[in-house]
């Protein structure tokens, strides 16, 4: 950054419902699902899987997910986003904050705007994404510059790079997930990431197709071929996570969650994965979800009920999530560090 500038930074996450009910998650999820980056199919077709099939049993579904982890002062990831942006200002007094969210309130265009008015020179589109995916950066990036666009004064932008093997961002982890560990104890550690469906990862090679997902060891190394492949992000942090919490390979396993539909996705599944372990003889489990950097839905939820009680049915005994990196100070810090960067 340059001393002279103002500079505004956006921090922009995927997003909310506005209320955990049915009606506040049908708007949410038309929206989300409308994105031809998350469901990129024939636009026929997509509306009328979503309006024929997805929108008439998910929301109600889905806003009684929300319910079990709605907090009294709203839906715990705009909490969160706002705790990290108070985090960021103390370290940045003369930087501007805004949050703005992909889907939802406050929207992206919503945070632009603010920006806009307090007439920074230059913006940071902060988004919250580690591993590089279509439907989650590039879907946010790809409206940001649009709405950036629109005005007659076109603003000056710049945006995070995927962030998945920072040495700030997997610091961060080291010191939320390492005391967990020392005090549970676990007999294994999951690694949860967002899944994705296959075709997306397989878009994102930059062969055309012949390298990733063609072969077992596609993802255990970056290369030209996959560096913008989203698995191979994610097993790459994991990686560099085992490293410095000194885990060996059979201490840990990768998994993705959040599935929808009939399409293949990556494997393998949490939601499989997760009452198979105790099989294995793995009776004590710590889960972590490093493609998240707060705390929403798919963590509290997904992960921290209803893969808690699969575990603990399947004949788990313990079970322990760990919170994502949320507004944890050295988290701050690492974030701070890589917007000094750009």
């Amino acid at each position: 950054m340059h001393s002279s500038e103002k500079v505004g930074v956006l921090i922009i996450n995927t997003g909310t419902t506005a209320a955990p009910r049915a009606e506040e998650t049908r708007t949410y999820l038309r929206e989300f699902l409308s994105d031809p980056r998350v469901l990129d199919i024939n636009p026929v077709v997509r509306w009328l899987l979503l309006n024929l099939v997805i929108l008439r049993k998910r929301p109600k579904d889905s806003a009684h997910a929300y319910s079990q982890i709605w907090t009294d002062q709203g839906s715990p990831l705009l909490v969160i986003t706002r705790e990290l942006m108070a985090g960021l200002k103390e370290r940045m007094p003369e930087t501007e904050f805004a949050i703005g969210m992909r889907y939802g309130k406050p929207s992206i265009e919503d945070g632009l705007n603010e920006l806009i008015e307090k007439q920074v020179d230059r913006i940071i589109l902060a988004h919250q994404f580690p591993q590089y995916s279509s439907a989650a950066n590039g879907s946010a990036l790809e409206l940001a510059y649009q709405l950036a666009g629109r005005p007659w004064n076109v603003p000056h932008l710049s945006a995070l790079p995927p962030f998945y093997d920072d040495p700030g961002f997997i610091e961060s982890w080291v010191a939320v997930s390492k005391p967990v560990l020392e005090s549970f104890q676990p007999d294994h550690v999951l690694m949860s990431y967002h899944g994705l469906p296959e075709r997306h990862v397989q878009k994102s090679d930059t062969t055309g197709g012949a390298h990733c997902l063609q072969s077992d060891d596609c993802c255990d190394r970056i290369c030209v071929a996959n560096k913008w492949c989203y698995r191979a992000h994610c097993f790459e942090t994991s990686r560099l996570l085992a490293q410095r919490l000194g885990l060996g390979p059979d201490d840990y396993s990768i998994s993705f969650q959040s599935r929808l539909g009939r399409d293949p996705w990556i494997q393998p599944p949490t939601d499989v994965v997760v009452p198979d372990l105790p099989k294995d003889g793995i009776k004590r489990l710590a889960v972590m979800c490093p493609s998240f950097t707060a705390d929403c839905l798919e963590t509290l939820e997904e992960i921290g009920l209803r893969a808690k009680s699969d575990f603990l049915t399947a004949g788990g005994e313990a079970f322990q999530f760990i919170p994502c990196l949320n507004s944890h100070p050295t988290w701050v810090v690492a974030l701070v560090r890589m917007l000094q960067r750009i």
